[in-house]
């Protein structure tokens, strides 16, 4: 007893293309930052003018023609963020915000640039909220070993209140467990060692699996389970007498629900100018009238953004007896199975 509802946040950690409404609308704890209504996607939609949403959790692009062209990118997926020149069959050469990414081992390479003449709100803007994310991880991420601990005292973070502080906590994580401190916050649980601050862990109430009380050779134990894309560790803690174990267990339980309905993602930044909610830029997806014809010219959304950075010019052909056909030489470390693999499901 029991499990808990875990958070299933892929908007920061996906690269998605030609999403869904729903998909495009904000999750609870995601907030609006930013948005510009003049921004040309010249590496996938060369031509067309856009609309460039800035979220705490992700950037959104969606064409103002057809917004069911879009697209969104996480921001743990951001590589780098560099300004170059790019040529905008808009503005023609003109600088541009090129964005690196790697998602599922796959490295794809977008660039946007700003209708507005002389405007770098595009770069100051993305810039500024990806340095905010990336400075928040403990918010987001289980974290072991910190620099967590000051005089005995948890370093808060914003928006972070204690609510509990539990001492007499063992950490069953060796034979003889090692006595510590719980703090409980209102974004995550954090255990430190008595003896040595250094040895701890923080655990973020979105990267918890599973709380409950199992019975181990120490005695009952609070076990906590987190999620795979942290780790899947399993932690256990024993605290004496039972029934403050079980009020700790009711404490945390109770705060993680309180979390699950509103968020807080830890990116704390703001604008002087308040942009419109995303509720309030999103329209309904039409069905257009229109008959489908294939074009020679036309290529997916993936293949569109795929970005072979080593890549100077075109590789020597070769023959393939698989295909009994003559193709360009593949990358070392591919083969023409794995290239299949790109194709989503």
């Amino acid at each position: 007893m029991s499990e808990v509802t875990v958070l299933n946040l892929w908007e920061d950690r996906d690269i998605r293309f030609d999403i869904s409404l729903a998909q495009m609308r904000m999750r609870p704890g995601e907030m609006l930052i930013d948005r510009l209504d003049s921004i040309e996607d010249t590496k996938g939609n060369n031509g067309e003018k856009g609309r460039l949403l800035i979220t705490n959790l992700r950037i959104l692009w969606h064409s103002q023609a057809m917004p069911r062209v879009n697209l969104s990118v996480g921001y743990n997926c951001i590589v780098s963020l560099t300004t170059r020149m790019a040529n905008s069959k808009i503005r023609g050469q003109s600088e541009a915000l090129y964005i690196l990414t790697r998602c599922n081992n796959t490295r794809f390479e977008f660039i946007f640039t700003n209708l507005v003449s002389a405007s770098p709100r595009l770069f100051t803007s993305v810039m500024s909220v990806y340095r905010a994310y990336e400075t928040s991880k403990l918010y987001r991420d289980l974290k072991l070993r910190g620099a967590l601990i000051q005089s005995k005292q948890l370093k808060l973070l914003p928006q972070e209140q204690v609510y509990d502080k539990i001492s007499g906590v063992w950490n069953l994580s060796s034979d003889q467990g090692n006595l510590g401190t719980f703090f409980i916050t209102n974004v995550r649980l954090v255990w430190h060692a008595n003896m040595n601050d250094s040895f701890n862990v923080s655990i973020p109430y979105l990267q918890m699996k599973s709380i409950r009380i199992r019975d181990s050779k120490f005695g009952l134990a609070l076990v906590l389970e987190s999620s795979q894309q942290s780790g899947g560790y399993v932690l256990g803690f024993r605290i004496d007498p039972a029934e403050k174990l079980y009020e700790a267990l009711k404490e945390i339980q109770s705060l993680h629900r309180v979390y699950s309905a509103s968020p807080i993602f830890g990116v704390d930044y703001e604008l002087s100018e308040k942009p419109q909610q995303l509720d309030e830029l999103t329209v309904d997806v039409v069905q257009d009238d229109v008959e489908i014809v294939n074009d020679e010219d036309a290529t997916d959304a993936f293949a569109a953004y795929f970005a072979d950075g080593n890549k100077q010019g075109d590789r020597p052909a070769v023959y393939n007896e698989q295909l009994g056909l003559a193709v360009e030489k593949l990358m070392d470390g591919y083969t023409l199975a794995s290239l299949w693999e790109v194709v989503p499901n």
